[in-house]
């Protein structure tokens, strides 16, 4: 059977992604100006437009009728999308400059929250919303109530920005993750996730009985298609996971010479005084 392929021009998708922009792009400007660029370049530019793209691809194009009619896998492409994909470009396209007029209401909701303030806070958020909305009763009511798929997506995003705020911190935290707790802290949420993954792609029955009922496509039987997503959810964590090690450890190597610079600098003064 061939799908019926449909795009998804709702009004309420359309209209938040355009306000979201202009509201970036307002704030952008103005932090160019305030900064010289500093804080406001085409690095932050061009994650936000990732973002608005990850959005679109998501939400607008056929890959969201493609999981509501058809296939989990591409459900589960959606889902990471928008849980991790889209919150981490979101928050790549932010920094200090452009979040200055928010800082103090942040500060202010973190000493409200006092010791909650903490990575570990927000790792737990992560993996409670995700693992709550894949309760099987809780995805297939999704699926079949529009106003509870809103929330459902509503939440991923929550969580996707809760589990990579402290690694990012547009808004610098008391608490800042350093050295092996930040890998420890990155390989704790892609493994956590993972092993979601890991059971959907070698798993024997239907999880999610919805989909062993919706029509065949592309010869993706309903066991075939749910290790599909399985498979896609574990290697974008994987790729996510290596990745990030990647950066931080080039980043602690830098700065590594950096402060041994600054220590040779510090020792040669005292010699030549």
């Amino acid at each position: 059977m061939h799908p019926d392929i449909k795009w998804t021009f709702a009004p309420a998708i359309l209209l938040s992604v355009a306000l979201w922009s202009g509201v970036y792009v307002w704030r952008f400007r103005q932090a160019r100006r305030e900064a010289g660029g500093r804080g406001a370049g085409w690095r932050q530019g061009l994650a936000f437009a990732g973002f608005v793209l990850v959005l679109l691809i998501a939400l607008v194009s056929p890959l969201d009728a493609l999981g509501e009619d058809y296939l989990f896998s591409m459900h589960m492409t959606q889902h990471i999308l928008l849980g991790d994909i889209a919150p981490l470009l979101l928050l790549l396209s932010l920094s200090r400059v452009i979040m200055r007029p928010a800082t103090r209401r942040f500060h202010a909701f973190e000493r409200r929250l006092g010791r909650l303030a903490s990575p570990y806070t927000f790792i737990a958020i992560w993996f409670v919303l995700l693992y709550f909305w894949h309760i099987p009763a809780l995805y297939v009511a999704a699926i079949e109530n529009p106003a509870v798929h809103a929330l459902e997506h509503l939440s991923f995003f929550t969580a996707g920005c809760a589990v990579w705020w402290p690694l990012i911190q547009p808004v610098p935290m008391r608490y800042k993750l350093t050295g092996v707790a930040t890998l420890a802290y990155v390989l704790a949420a892609k493994l956590g996730l993972g092993a979601l993954g890991l059971y959907l792609t070698w798993s024997k029955t239907v999880a999610y009985d919805y989909y062993a009922h919706v029509p065949r496509i592309w010869g993706l039987s309903p066991i075939a298609d749910q290790n599909v997503g399985g498979a896609i959810m574990m290697l974008e964590q994987s790729l996510v996971l290596v990745s990030v090690f990647t950066i931080l450890f080039v980043r602690m190597l830098l700065q590594s010479e950096e402060e041994e610079r600054r220590r040779e600098r510090l020792e040669d003064a005292a010699s030549a005084a």
